[in-house]
């Protein structure tokens, strides 16, 4: 049987905060997980920064948390920062460094991701409009051919 450290606590405690709309008290609960690279606390980090839920609004330590979450792996972090990058939030507008991120979440299973990447693929933005491929990716996310 494993015992719950207070660490445990305390995360759980900022994620349901987080849940319960108390921002201020999330950021307060969940910024030392985030320093220490827990990737869940870093993208909750910045969804609350992005927005300025609980504390200032701030583009930098919203990027900054996206891209630490993403770089781990965490694929929900992949795809807000695919999001970042292709609607210019927090980031210079670019649809090519979208495309990455939202693969990478893709790789992943993100049903999201995989339905952006169709759309841009059967649009042209930010790759070489491919029909074939958005359709392919439409069907990996569970979806009928357009």
């Amino acid at each position: 049987m494993s015992e719950t450290t207070n660490d445990d606590v305390e995360f759980a405690s900022g994620m349901a905060a987080f849940e319960a709309r108390h921002f201020s008290r999330a950021a307060q609960l969940l910024s030392p997980f985030a320093s220490e690279g827990n990737a869940e606390a870093q993208h909750r980090l910045a969804i609350m920064y992005q927005n300025g839920l609980g504390v200032a609004q701030h583009d930098g330590l919203a990027l900054r948390w996206m891209q630490a979450a993403a770089e781990s792996g965490y694929a929900v972090a992949q795809h807000g920062l695919g999001f970042m990058y292709l609607e210019g939030e927090c980031v210079d507008k670019d649809p090519a460094k979208a495309v990455e991120w939202f693969q990478k979440a893709a790789d992943q299973g993100l049903v999201g991701s995989l339905t952006t990447l169709a759309m841009m693929y059967e649009e042209g933005k930010g790759v070489e409009q491919d029909i074939d491929k958005a359709n392919e990716l439409y069907r990996a996310a569970g979806f009928d051919e357009r």
